[in-house]
């Protein structure tokens, strides 16, 4: 078992420095698994979706409660360290990702989900002064882990700003810079402009309207996507000592800017909501995140 405590485990990954590269991702995300084994107070059950559970920390961690996750993709230590790796195996075939069977299309969507849920699970138990300072955290390093995912596909992908002249009669008056999360290029070209984030709260609008602007302003047609995590919050019920989950996915909102502003080229979850399976319009427009990585991902570069 690992020696690692959670002031250790915290340490590390309020450190952006330890967090370069895949294996960077994968050994956090292992000590961590090998640290919950023992180091929990206790593990919750969510009252209204069973398959959610809550990580609460003892004395160390001042008895916090985690974000909710769900226990259907999230590894255990036994578990983890083999999907790890195959999924490297299938990095190193191109090939092997376009053909992935449903066994390692799964294995991908928990690897991706795994890994990220353990750096947001340990920041939880940071102070409540430091929250705002977690949930930056937790996304940036989101958006990391997607790039090198990308890049180790052997993909140019990279976050920068996006310079875009504004024109008038054929003349360049002045140009307006975008920062996106993700920008692919095949070659020097550029191929699809996504945004990553863990969950769509708050966030849903700009994206449709990032790839609506882009599109009037440059008068070009880029493919815009984006990738989410989950869409799940904690919420207490009537019991102070029960805790459920709350859905933050805006479903009016999502299928009002798809028809009347424009549809996004693809938005992926790690950890999708019933209703993205049931309702025909979402099932539609969201799918999870391995199509994104055995399929879309090769069409949109095309």
């Amino acid at each position: 078992m690992s020696t690692l405590n959670l002031k250790s485990l915290l340490k590390k990954s309020t450190d952006k420095g330890n967090f370069k590269s895949l294996d960077d991702f994968f050994n956090f995300a292992n000590k961590y698994l090998e640290f919950i084994e023992t180091g929990l107070q206790a593990k919750i059950i969510a009252q209204n979706e069973i398959n959610y559970t809550f990580f609460q920390y003892k004395k160390d961690g001042g008895y916090k409660i985690s974000r909710p996750i769900n226990s259907d993709l999230f590894l255990s230590i036994n578990e983890y360290p083999k999907v790890i790796s195959k999924i490297k195996n299938l990095l190193k075939n191109k090939d092997k990702i376009k053909r992935a069977n449903k066994t390692n299309r799964e294995n991908l969507k928990k690897c991706i989900y795994t890994t990220q849920q353990t750096i947001g699970a340990c920041l939880d138990a940071l102070p409540v002064g430091e929250s705002n300072k977690a949930r930056k955290l937790v996304g940036d390093y989101f958006e990391l882990f997607i790039r090198l995912f990308i890049n180790k596909m052997g993909f140019k992908c990279s976050s920068e700003w996006v310079e875009i002249p504004i024109k008038k009669s054929g003349k360049t008056l002045f140009k307006m810079k975008y920062q996106h999360d993700l920008l692919i290029k095949k070659e020097t070209a550029l191929k699809i402009i996504g945004s990553v984030k863990t969950s769509s709260k708050d966030r849903i609008d700009k994206i449709f309207i990032d790839k609506f602007l882009y599109s009037k302003l440059t008068g070009t047609y880029v493919p815009h996507i984006a990738v989410f995590l989950n869409d799940v919050q904690r919420k207490k019920t009537k019991s102070k000592r029960k805790y459920g989950i709350n859905s933050t996915f805006l479903s009016g909102h999502f299928k009002g800017y798809t028809i009347k502003l424009n549809p996004l080229d693809g938005v992926y979850y790690c950890d999708i909501r019933p209703n993205m399976i049931s309702e025909n319009f979402l099932k539609k427009h969201i799918k999870t995140i391995d199509y994104f990585f055995c399929e879309d991902l090769w069409k949109l570069t095309k």
